[in-house]
């Protein structure tokens, strides 16, 4: 192995100085010339006064030169092509030291390799294939076969041994004579195909011809045929079909996330190219380290979110822009790499625009890297009902994510958790996701907990920089969104103000995604769209509904957006105005010590239940109702069940998750969770204990500090 010397950089010499030219005394001509030596072109130079001195070469100095140093005037270091050590001196012209020239080399032929590689002489590791009368057939490598003829056989020979031969000669018609060599100690030098390594890009040039790419490893495919793994490169993706038997797993060795070189002959298949593998391995050590490096580099660099400008000026979202970008570089890095997304979402209006708004700016990006169909293999949107991540969400989403890494050979995917994923409650779930590998990125507004950063790649929440609940989930989802994808801008630049609308947000931004949309989407329609998202939400449950959203957020090309709209619009109405006129009559209304006006509601029995609006919505459409009733004071509306109690408030400084920390160490037993915003949340506890939990509550409502209305 031969290295280039980087202090002389191969020369052999250094300069020291530069001196006058003792034969032109720095002219740059010559002193004196043989003018029966010069030829025509010289002559001709002679005449026009432009013959140069030979010394100097014209340039009127010379260099004073010294050997290098480091290399000893050889330009280059040598190392041992077998042990990698140093050497001093060359052995016959072979880059081999002393001591493994002792030691027999066997040379093991890559499948990539045929007999060009073969040189004779050499010795080869082969594996009986055929015993025959006059000797036995062996294979070299897949493609290479010869025969060790009976009259060199001492020992005998059975199928399936391995032997070490000599090529003793290799004739024009690529017969070879092979003579088994029995040895003891021995080196192994692997042979591979001498061709350039190859980028994903420059496949299309190469058709119909044999190439060698370095990669990792992003899937593995099993087929009724062949195996199909596919490669990424610092440049793309790459197809490589390898074949055993029909059905069978080809390479068992080679597994997702591996850093391999693939030998193979690229080939038209329909649209896309394909390498037909001859050879693949697994590399290690500093070409593994080498290879996986160069390859992130290139995509780190492709996944950087773009520079853009907010849709509206937010002192609040400029100051979270950090980890607006770090959450859209891990996304976009992870449909780069052919990584599925799960994208985790409420199941309300902010929640289901969040979600569309970054669906919106990945699924032409998936299209477009892993070919047609390939949205169903590597992006899925599932809502969530509870405002934290569920057990149960999370083990349906383990599980069905290892039943696709098994069928499908696909990496384990990224959690994109919006509208959800910041609170306390949420760590159980963060805890599995972790156990099993998988990384997860949270843009939510829910009051967030210090616990769950420890299990997040990456949190945007307005309340780090100092912002409330105001600013949803659909506005920072929508602003990530264009930090992945700037291209999908005017597509969904209204989601915004449907979300704000849809979770009642006073915030200065509010008003502004609302008016930056006036024109097109007036405060009626939104408002109609974010009831319509929240009325399909009840019935899709745990369905993603994508193109029922797609037509209630007029993103599809489908006329049907104003009538569907209207119609969910109609039918909710009905629905909610029938629970109220149950509901109404049932709530007690009391004056609390603050002057807030406490309503309280069992929505258990004094609410339909089973049908929409749920219990949470129904105490929102009521509280609504009381705050008209009490125009002017400031109102707090508990909606309570069995085991279970819903918090809305207007004019009331609360802070839900920390009296439902507060009750939980105060009411031992009643096993107290769950949270929310400071002013709007929900509560559980274990039914036995109501009537002291929801006491204990209304002293804490009854005690926080009231605001002008």
């Amino acid at each position: 192995m031969k290295e280039k010397c980087k202090n002389c950089d191969g020369a052999g010499y250094t300069s020291i100085s530069k001196v006058k030219c003792p034969e032109c005394k720095g002219s740059g001509k010559p002193r004196s010339v043989n003018l029966m030596s010069l030829s025509e072109k010289d002559m001709n130079s002679l005449l026009k006064g432009s013959a140069a001195c030979e010394k100097c070469n014209g340039t009127g100095e010379v260099e004073i030169k010294e050997k290098c140093f480091s290399c000893k005037g050889a330009g280059y270091f040598y190392k041992c092509d077998i042990c990698g050590k140093p050497i001093d001196e060359l052995l016959d012209d072979k880059e081999v030291c002393r001591n493994c020239e002792e030691i027999h080399v066997v040379h093991e032929l890559d499948d990539s390799c045929d007999i060009v590689e073969l040189e004779v002489g050499k010795l080869y590791h082969a594996k009986v294939n055929n015993v025959v009368n006059f000797g036995a057939f062996v294979n070299i490598n897949s493609n290479v076969r010869g025969l060790v003829h009976s009259s060199n056989i001492k020992d005998k020979l059975e199928v399936g041994d391995k032997i070490i031969v000599k090529l003793n000669e290799l004739r024009q018609d690529g017969k070879m004579d092979l003579i088994p060599k029995a040895i003891k100690e021995f080196r192994t030098v692997e042979v591979e195909k001498d061709i350039p390594i190859r980028k994903s890009s420059e496949l299309k040039n190469f058709v119909g011809k044999l190439v060698k790419v370095d990669g990792e490893v992003i899937q593995v495919k099993q087929t009724g045929g062949p195996t199909i793994f596919i490669i990424s490169d610092e440049e793309g993706l790459i197809s490589a079909a390898a074949f055993e038997r029909a059905g069978e797993r080809a390479y068992p060795e080679i597994d997702t996330d591996m850093i391999v070189r693939v030998t193979g002959e690229v080939n038209q298949r329909a649209d896309r190219l394909q390498v037909e593998v001859r050879s693949m391995k697994h590399l290690s050590g500093e070409r593994e380290k080498y290879v996986k490096a160069r390859i992130d580099a290139a995509l780190d660099k492709k996944a950087e979110p773009s520079d853009i400008e907010f849709l509206i000026e937010s002192e609040v979202m400029e100051a979270l822009r950090p980890a607006m970008r770090d959450v859209a570089r891990v996304i976009k890095k992870a449909v780069i790499r052919s990584r599925p997304i799960l994208l985790r979402h409420h199941a309300d209006a902010d929640g289901m625009t969040a979600a569309v708004a970054i669906e919106k700016a990945i699924l032409p990006m998936i299209l477009e890297i892993n070919g047609a169909d390939s949205e169903h293999y590597f992006y899925k949107r599932a809502p969530s009902k509870a405002p934290f991540y569920e057990m149960m969400d999370v083990t349906k989403d383990i599980s069905f994510a290892l039943e696709d890494s098994e069928r499908h050979g696909q990496k384990l995917p990224l959690i994109v958790m919006v509208d959800n994923g910041s609170t306390d409650e949420d760590v159980p779930a963060m805890k599995h996701v972790e156990l099993y590998g998988m990384d997860m990125v949270v843009v939510d507004h829910h009051h967030p907990h210090e616990s769950v950063d420890r299990y997040l790649k990456a949190h945007v929440n307005p309340a780090h920089v100092g912002g409330d609940f105001g600013v949803t989930a659909g506005m920072l989802s929508v602003e990530v969104a264009r930090m992945i994808n700037p291209d999908v801008t005017e597509k969904i630049k209204h989601l915004p103000a449907v979300s704000a609308v849809g979770d009642r947000s006073e915030a200065p931004e509010a008003e502004r995604y609302i008016q930056l949309v006036s024109d097109t989407y007036p405060i009626e329609k939104l408002k109609k769209m974010a009831l319509a998202l929240d009325f399909e939400a009840y019935w899709l449950k745990f369905s993603s509904g994508k193109h029922i959203i797609d037509d209630i957020l007029n993103l599809s090309v489908s006329p049907r957006h104003s009538k569907l709209v209207s119609l969910l619009c109609e039918q909710a109405n009905e629905m909610i105005n029938e629970q109220l006129d149950a509901c109404l009559p049932n709530v007690k209304s009391t004056e609390l010590p603050n002057g807030a006006i406490m309503n309280v509601l069992d929505v258990e029995n004094y609410a339909h239940k089973f049908t929409f609006p749920p219990p949470g919505k129904t105490s929102g459409e009521v509280h609504d109702r009381l705050c008209q009733k009490y125009e002017g004071k400031p109102v707090i509306t508990i909606g309570y069940g069995p085991d279970f109690a819903v918090i809305r408030s207007r004019g009331v400084k609360m802070n839900i998750p920390q009296m439902v920390r507060e009750l939980h160490d105060e009411l031992v037993g009643a096993g107290v969770n769950g949270g929310g915003h400071l002013v709007v949340g929900s509560i559980k506890f274990v039914e036995g204990m109501r009537k002291e939990v929801l006491s204990r509550l209304a002293e804490k409502v009854g005690a926080a500090e009231v605001e002008e209305v």
